[in-house]
This record gives C-alpha cells, sequence and structure tokens, in this order.
C-alpha cells in the first residue's frame, strides 16, 4: 500500500526555521519525482520544491535561497529545510510523489496528507 506520512509542521516566528518529512512507502523514491507543494486558505496549491535522482532539484521562485529539498533513500524519506520563514509562507504543506516513466504518471500520482506551517509572531 502507498503512503506518504507527513511530520515537523507548526508554529514558527518570522525569520525561524521547520524541516518537514515525508515518509515513503510502497515504492522506491527512484522511480518518482518527489514534490512539496503548499496550498493556504483561498489560494491555488502550488509547488515548492522537487527532487529526481536523475534531475536534482528545481524550486519555486518565492522560496529559491531559503528552502532546500533532501531525500535520503535508505529510509525512504523526503525532506524540506525551510529558513527564513515569512507569514506568506504559511500553509498547509503537501508531500507528493509522481511516477517518472510518463505513462504511467498520471495512474502512480499519489499525496501525502498535509501538514500545517504557520509562521506568526
Amino acid at each position: 500500500q502507498v503512503q506518504l506520512v507527513e511530520s515537523g509542521g507548526g508554529l514558527v516566528q518570522p525569520g525561524g526555521s521547520l524541516r518537514l518529512s515525508c515518509a515513503a512507502s510502497g515504492f522506491t523514491l527512484s522511480n518518482y519525482a518527489m514534490n512539496w507543494y503548499r496550498q493556504a486558505p483561498g489560494k491555488e496549491r502550488e509547488l515548492v520544491a522537487t527532487i529526481t535522482t536523475a534531475d536534482g532539484t528545481a524550486y519555486a521562485d518565492s522560496v529559491k535561497g531559503r528552502f532546500t529539498i533532501s531525500s535520503d533513500n535508505a529510509k525512504n524519506t523526503v525532506y524540506l529545510q525551510m529558513n527564513s520563514l515569512r507569514p506568506e509562507d504559511t500553509a498547509v504543506y503537501y508531500c507528493h510523489a509522481r511516477r517518472l516513466i510518463a505513462y504511467l504518471s498520471s495512474r502512480y500520482n499519489y499525496w501525502g496528507q498535509g501538514t500545517q506551517v504557520t509562521v506568526s509572531s
């Protein structure tokens, strides 16, 4: 059974840091693009960061230089290190996995349950 279980969210002051974790089970990370999305109330879900074994990492302009996505294949876990947090980073953050093989990507497409990140003084 494929599962993505997120943890690490919470309340942090502006300028602070959090590290989100996404523990994956039921598949091999190297076969998937692993992503972090976020969604604030009343806004569309947006892609924050992505990582693949072959292609490395990419980030949204709004978080580039502040956030770092990484993976530990031995633990089958993906992380999002978030530094210099701003109030506008407040959102529910979702882990997402998409199969790298193009014709399988629509079927093998998984979401975590989300974890709340609140940046406030």
